[in-house]
């Protein structure tokens, strides 16, 4: 008996699954240098470099795009680190545009699908929890003020999502980490401003204690 002749089937194999795993390989690398940059990019803003926060999220747009397209044609592939790049780009981007006062980029912008967009704009109110503490460090109780409505308000639009986690990935914990964080927030804003108006009490007291 014959043996079969296998190479057709190899040909065939090697001719579907040489370019899928090439998309593979150049979205793997490039999701994590979109990490990474959007990593510095939120460490630059929070430095208040925004210039240099904004050179490496522009090459971090251009790695996603990259890697966006390479896969297009494989939609079978599934890669996790992709979609944790696409999620860390969103929260860098919304970011340092909430700590700014700028519009808030939408998701086809971004060029990301909206559950990564979401849970980027959850994650992103731990960013403006840290630059709200640095402002009270300051004693820039407006800027904090500000910061804490807009972490409320983004907790508020994210509750009223109510989808399915397999729709959003996971933006149900997102939010509740995002609502935890906002409650502490308002917490040490509060503290804060009585402490600082009893400063002001007992040096307006002060004052007038003093002998003519």
């Amino acid at each position: 008996m014959s043996k079969p002749d296998l190479s057709s089937i190899e040909k065939a194999a090697r001719a579907e699954l040489d370019p899928k795993f090439a998309a593979r390989e150049v979205a793997i690398a490039n999701g994590r240098q979109v990490i990474r940059f959007s990593a510095k990019a939120i460490r630059a803003g929070h430095r208040g470099e925004l210039n240099e926060a904004g050179a490496m999220l522009a090459e971090a747009g251009e790695l996603l795009t990259e890697s966006t397209a390479a896969i297009a044609d494989h939609p079978d592939i599934k890669i996790g680190i992709l979609n944790d790049a696409a999620k860390e780009y969103a929260e860098a981007r919304l970011f340092l545009a909430m700590a700014r006062g700028d519009e808030l980029p939408a998701a086809a912008e971004l060029g990301t699908r909206m559950g990564a967009y979401l849970n980027g704009l959850g994650e992103a109110v731990g960013e403006l929890r840290r630059r709200l503490l640095d402002q009270l460090r300051a004693e820039d109780f407006a800027e904090a003020e500000r910061l804490l409505e807009i972490m409320d308000e983004v907790v508020d639009l994210l509750a009223s999502l109510d989808y399915p986690d397999g729709m959003t990935g996971g933006l149900r914990r997102t939010t509740d980490v995002a609502r935890s964080l906002t409650e502490r927030s308002r917490a040490d804003l509060t503290s804060a401003l009585v402490a600082d108006r009893l400063r002001q009490d007992m040096a307006a007291f002060g004052t007038r204690r003093e002998p003519d």
